[in-house]
């Protein structure tokens, strides 16, 4: 089911509007797309994932425009973070247009909208001419996949036709920022950092919130333990030190998945990581890590 160019991005489109699942490339993960605004379409999505319904969607738009169509409100500052980052890494949570079905927010009044900036994404969100709900392309809290043999691996039949964009140039999930309540609040990191945004529309609050998904405390993890910290005495397993993987945060970023993925193949019995520094631009990879190493 590999696909790519033009003829692929039509057949896709035709799909997403007679209601069935595409996954698709963005330039973070690879998402399961549906049309955002047909309740049984939306609902294949929690079906194939496992995931369930009270762990909201974003929703992808091919502009600005359309963004603010599926809003109810639209504020000043989302304008201008859509306006700097846009397209790009980074969803935006407002209030919603009743429009927007309750499955695709988990009956939440917000929804959170991204222009992703994968040039394969940017196509069939025009030709299909409809926003498009995606979570990651694989089964619920499992690793997310940054390439369309992640998807397959994970997914199988479970998907109508994956769009097969190569892999993904920053490797992990969006930046989540609300709008949603009286202040600005960043409720997932990623690789748009609390400092780049408060350098446009100053002071954001940071904490999880419902109206973001990812915020299990298990989510992106592999089959395989990871473990943040020593090594176990026992057990045959690898490490992934600091030293090991790019130095910089969005270098780093763009290996994690593919790495894990590599690792997970393995048949370890742990995979220890060391955790990279804390500071605002590696809050997003700290994040990954924490909540794939979390044991419930």
């Amino acid at each position: 089911m590999k696909s790519s160019g033009a003829p692929e991005i039509l057949r896709a489109a035709e799909l997403l509007r007679a209601g069935r699942l595409v996954a698709f490339p963005t330039e973070t993960v690879y998402g399961l797309g549906a049309n955002a605004l047909e309740e049984s379409a939306v609902r294949r999505i929690f079906e194939a994932k496992g995931r369930p319904f009270s762990s909201p969607l974003i929703v992808h738009v091919g502009s600005i425009e359309m963004a603010r169509e599926l809003a109810l409100e639209w504020p000043e500052r989302a304008e201008r973070l859509a306006r700097r980052f846009w397209p790009g890494p980074l969803t935006v949570v407002v209030p919603k247009q009743p429009r927007v079905p309750d499955v695709v927010t988990a009956g939440l009044a917000s929804v959170g909208l991204r222009m992703p900036a994968h040039p394969m994404a940017q196509a069939l969100l025009e030709a299909a001419g409809i926003p498009i709900a995606a979570p990651s392309a694989n089964r619920f809290t499992e690793l997310s996949p940054t390439t369309a043999e992640h998807v397959r691996e994970s997914l199988g039949e479970r998907v109508d036709l994956i769009l097969d964009g190569g892999p993904c140039a920053v490797g992990i999930e969006s930046t989540v920022i609300s709008f949603a309540g009286a202040a600005p609040r960043i409720l997932r990191p990623g690789m748009i950092s609390q400092t780049e945004i408060e350098e446009v529309i100053g002071p954001v609050e940071t904490g999880a919130g419902a109206e973001s998904p990812g915020q299990h405390p298990r989510h992106y993890s592999p089959r395989t333990p990871i473990i943040l910290g020593a090594s176990p005495v026992e057990g045959r397993g690898v490490r992934v030190d600091f030293g090991s993987m790019p130095s910089d945060a969005a270098g780093y970023a763009e290996r994690l998945y593919r790495i894990l993925h590599d690792l997970d193949r393995e048949g370890y019995d742990w995979i220890v990581i060391e955790l990279p520094p804390d500071t605002p631009e590696w809050a997003g990879v700290r994040d990954r890590l924490t909540r794939a190493a979390h044991r419930s």
